[in-house]
Order: C-alpha cells, then sequence, then structure tokens
C-alpha cells in the first residue's frame, strides 16, 4: 500500500520506521531539514511532489496544532479514494472535518508519546480506535496495533474525548499542581524525584498540546474531583484525624487494584 505520513517529527519518523518496509511509504514536511533522517521513504517538502504519489492512505502525524491544517492544505493532491487518518490526542474539530471532506476515514489514538514512553517496547501501552471510521481503516490500524502488542479500545469520538478527559487530565492537571508549588530540592527524595522527572517530562511537551488536552469539555468536571479529595485531605490533616486519614488511605489503595 502507498501510505503517506504527514509531518516528520518524532511520531511522523517512527510511523515511517514501522512501515517503510512493508509497504510503500512517503514522508510530507514542509521543513526539508527534518526529512534527512528519514530511512527508506520518499521524502517531499513541496506540497505538489504529493500528486504523483497517489497515496491509498494518509497518516496525520503532524503536532495537534496544525493537524486540520494539514489535512486541508493536502486534500487538493489526493485520490478521491484516499483514506485519511489521524492520531491526534485532541479530536477537537475532527468529526466535522471528516464529515465534509468526502474521504473515507480512520481516527486512532496511539496512547503513548516520545515523550514517556520507549517506542521500541510498547507491550504495556493502549491505542484508541475510534469506531466511526472506514472499516478497511480500521481493519489496517487493527493489524499494526496488535504487532505492536498494544491492547486496543474501540471508542466513539464522545467516548474519546470523555476517556482523555480521566485518563491525561487528571494526570496532567496533577503534575502542574504539583510543579506550580514546587521548590528547589538540595537532597530530594526517590518519590520527589520520580515527580520531578514526570514534571520536566510533562512541560516538555508543546503548550498548545497542554492546553487543547486541559480544555477537554470534561475537563472541568474531573478538575472539581481533584479539589474535592483535596479538600478532604487537607480537612483530615489539619484536624490529625487518623481514622480518617486510615479509611483515605485504604479508598486510596482499593483505587488503584
Amino acid at each position: 500500500m502507498r501510505i503517506l505520513i504527514l509531518g516528520a517529527g518524532k511520531m511522523g519518523t517512527f510511523f515511517c520506521d514501522l512501515l517503510s518496509f512493508e509497504h510503500e511509504v512517503g514522508v510530507f514536511d514542509p521543513d526539508p531539514k527534518r526529512l534527512r533522517f528519514t530511512y527508506n521513504t520518499q521524502r517531499f517538502s513541496k506540497l505538489e511532489e504529493i500528486q504523483d504519489f497517489m497515496p491509498a492512505l494518509v497518516i496525520n502525524a503532524a503536532t495537534v496544532k496544525y493537524t486540520l491544517d494539514a489535512f486541508k492544505s493536502v486534500l487538493p493532491y489526493l485520490p478521491e479514494t484516499a483514506i485519511l487518518s489521524d492520531i491526534a490526542s485532541v479530536k477537537t474539530g475532527l468529526p466535522e472535518f471528516y464529515a465534509s471532506c468526502g474521504h473515507p476515514f480512520v481516527s486512532t489514538h496511539p496512547m503513548f508519546g516520545p515523550t514517556f514512553a520507549s517506542l521500541s517496547n510498547l507491550a504495556n501501552e493502549n491505542a484508541v480506535i475510534i469506531s466511526e471510521g472506514d472499516h478497511l481503516g480500521k481493519v489496517f490500524f487493527k493489524d499494526l496495533y496488535n504487532g505492536l502488542g498494544l491492547h486496543i479500545e474501540e471508542y466513539t469520538f464522545a467516548e474519546h474525548d470523555e476517556t482523555i478527559a480521566y485518563s491525561l487530565s487528571i494526570p496532567f492537571a496533577s503534575t502542574l499542581v504539583f510543579a506550580s508549588v514546587m521548590k528547589h530540592q538540595d537532597a530530594p527524595g526517590t518519590t520527589f524525584k520520580r515527580h520531578m522527572g514526570i514534571a520536566k517530562g510533562l512541560m516538555g511537551e508543546d503548550d498548545y498540546l497542554l492546553s487543547e488536552i486541559l480544555f477537554n469539555p470534561h475537563t472541568t468536571e474531573q478538575l472539581g474531583r481533584i479539589m474535592e479529595q483535596l479538600s478532604e485531605l487537607r480537612d483530615i490533616v489539619r484536624d490529625h484525624d487518623s481514622e480518617g486519614m486510615k479509611h483515605y488511605l485504604e479508598r486510596v489503595r482499593r483505587n488503584l487494584k
């Protein structure tokens, strides 16, 4: 299959490496310097070059800020039968775009990224495939993700957004709160250092991506839950409530099972 990948960032080059030995792969990036280290692929830095490539599948790996722009810019150069796909962690605007673009589509979300995951060992990672997508497109990505050993869940666009608010917004917000009150430690403990590593990794992500994940309409509810739990914990600590602390810790341990 001829596959065009939009964006030669970390995830774009990951998909290039993953697919290029079984498929004819081309990668487009308007910055030619980002194409220097792509291997075993055709490299395009001008949109007009894509027209002769005639991809059957387009994987949009542009950063979330430019996902829709990347699709719109490449549409005039694609065959009508090309399946459009995205791997975006934020699906804002994508259902509406797919409904009007005139192409079959498949939307997925690999629930891992280059900041924390080891892209060479993904056996304990997850992926989401959006149920509204094209059947053949979904089969392609199911086979691909199964080959990586990923656990796969199928959600609607709405279910995906709700899940992301829980699985990303809560840890993102908790990490931001930790980092916002953090002070330099000359002799940090192990737990502090681990939290510090997570915070530095998170803050290395794109500001737009962090904002869009937190602007998920379901995030406010999750933040309210965090605030309720912090308030309860504050009261227990303030009152030296040993019995309350015991019950609180028991509840937390149950959540971790």
